[in-house]
């Protein structure tokens, strides 16, 4: 009888007022998947506590009580109790877990404008936690490649925090999340996860359970250690994806300061970071393997217009290079860039930036994918209820032109997290008139003194005009539009103000049917009359 007694006293009691405690005070358990389980549990442990008292009641007044009976009860007992002890302490378990209404993992661009919506719509404190493996609150990425490498005035944090635009594009500091409810937990990576039971589990083995999970993970760079490239382990080879890259870029662009530096692949990031490694007085060689660079989107002649600025500049583009190893020294850092022509370049720093791949491995075989991402709908709903994918990671339907796309580029990941938000809050407020989301392609770039903007579709015939007033002394200025059946159905602009950048933006949104003469005769105001003109119709 002492050993259930000491059970009971000093164990499953101390487990049920903890339990107690924890499931009567704190609101957001109370929606607990277990809920039923342990309210059962705690009426079975009071039930026992009373059968005890009623036993050591009885034990002086009952013959019976008094004969092997009265062992055979206690050990019944002693059992119950050890049962409910070890289902206790797993309900204690579900406890220490963390319990929010909303979870975002990631904590990039696409998570601050997320939890940005969440406030716009009513977000109360301590519905939503952002799970992120870097150790910053959500950022810019952009940046990184750009000014955060400039020699003088460089980019740092708190200036390129994620940004309110709406609100006097103020940044979103650690602190807003603070005052905001929201809870920030840094520098945590989630290694599995189980939608069909909501719940994280990360590094640490700590458990989190949500009630409506967004999906924010983006993408992660291509390495050349993925493809087997030899030596692609040497020390002094970066890539640049999260500020600890660009960190340790930036360290390394010291080390070697004015040296020999080979940037790698032909894309948005490569360009800036050449551009960056040039004017930190690097000797920069630009390698792609296409016939021009910014194969994907540049006509030949945009292209030829961009690399004569570069070369102009002194980097040395290297057209058609497979880069097929690396020759290291005996303190294993770089020292040789091997190509497939069996041309070496020497080099004293590397930076590849050769392509992204979404983060997607945390939920293969649990939602639907297509294309190399989560498939969506038009509200950026997954196959499995109550989660969304965003950004990088989405693959949904472009509206306005009738496929399924995936977009790396932030100003998706932007407008992709607003619009699942919205979507999240309008289901729970039985609203099911919201709109497919309906995205304009748009990316754009900086290179020393050159800005280019794009937006929409770079299909059919395109048409490149440059402005007329562009001299040999102005900064130069021209346009591309994309022709098809008839209508402009994407453009390109180097060198615009930002009233032309959104001219064009609602240019190529109205898809104006138009004559080729006419835009040969407007060229780059075309797009700007255009806007004026539908603004002035509407008001």
């Amino acid at each position: 009888m002492k050993v259930l007694k000491s059970i009971i006293s000093e164990e499953l009691n101390s487990l049920k007022e903890d339990i107690e405690l924890k499931f009567y005070c704190e609101n957001h358990l109370s929606g607990i998947i277990e809920k039923e389980e342990v309210i059962i549990w705690l009426n079975n442990v009071r039930a026992i506590n009373s059968e005890i008292q009623m036993i050591e009641q009885y034990t002086g007044e009952e013959e019976w009580l008094l004969s092997p009976r009265l062992g055979e009860l206690v050990d019944i007992k002693t059992k119950e109790a050890l049962e409910l002890l070890q289902k206790g302490t797993s309900h204690r378990m579900v406890f220490e877990e963390k319990h929010f209404k909303y979870i975002i993992v990631g904590g990039g661009v696409a998570a601050g404008h997320a939890a940005m919506e969440f406030t716009r719509q009513g977000l109360h404190p301590g519905e939503l936690a952002i799970i992120s493996k870097e150790g910053v609150a959500p950022y810019e990425r952009p940046v990184l490649s750009k000014s955060y490498l400039f020699p003088n005035e460089a980019a740092r944090l708190p200036s390129f925090y994620v940004c309110d635009e709406d609100y006097k594009k103020k940044r979103l500091l650690p602190q807003w999340y603070v005052n905001k409810g929201i809870e920030l937990i840094l520098g945590t990576e989630v290694v599995k996860t189980d939608l069909a039971s909501k719940t994280l589990t990360v590094a640490s083995g700590r458990i989190f359970r949500y009630g409506t999970l967004i999906i924010a993970t983006g993408s992660e760079a291509i390495k050349l250690t993925d493809t087997g490239v030899q030596g692609a382990d040497a020390k002094n080879i970066f890539y640049l994806r999260e500020i600890i890259d660009a960190d340790e870029l930036v360290k390394g662009m010291k080390r070697k300061y004015k040296g020999k530096a080979v940037v790698i692949g032909g894309g948005v990031i490569s360009l800036e970071v050449a551009a960056a490694m040039r004017i930190n007085g690097f000797d920069v060689s630009l390698l792609y393997r296409k016939p021009w660079f910014m194969h994907e989107l540049f006509t030949p002649a945009i292209a030829s217009f961009y690399e004569k600025y570069y070369s102009d500049k002194g980097i040395k583009l290297i057209k058609g290079a497979d880069v097929v190893g690396f020759e290291t020294a005996s303190n294993g850092e770089l020292k040789t860039v091997k190509l497939k022509n069996g041309k070496a370049l020497q080099a004293d720093i590397v930076v590849v930036g050769i392509g992204g791949r979404p983060l997607t491995a945390l939920f293969k075989g649990q939602v639907e994918e297509e294309k190399g991402g989560i498939k969506t709908d038009g509200l950026f709903r997954t196959s499995v209820p109550d989660v969304y994918a965003v950004g990088d990671v989405a693959t949904f339907p472009a509206k306005r032109y009738g496929d399924m796309r995936r977009v790396a580029q932030v100003d998706h990941a932007r407008k992709s997290a607003e619009q699942a938000v919205k979507a999240i809050k309008a289901s729970e407020d039985g609203d099911f008139n919201i709109e497919d989301y309906d995205y304009l392609p748009f990316s754009n770039s900086s290179y020393f003194d050159l800005s280019w903007c794009f937006y929409g579709d770079s299909v059919g015939e395109p048409m490149m005009f440059w402005d007329k007033r562009t001299t040999s002394t102005t900064k130069p200025k021209f346009v591309t539009y994309w022709y098809h059946d008839g209508s402009v159905v994407g453009a390109f602009l180097e060198g615009g103000s930002a009233a032309e950048e959104r001219g064009l933006a609602a240019m190529v949104r109205l898809r104006p049917t138009v004559p080729k003469d006419e835009l040969a005769r407007k060229g780059v105001s075309f797009a700007t009359a255009l806007w004026l003109m539908h603004n002035a119709l509407i008001y």
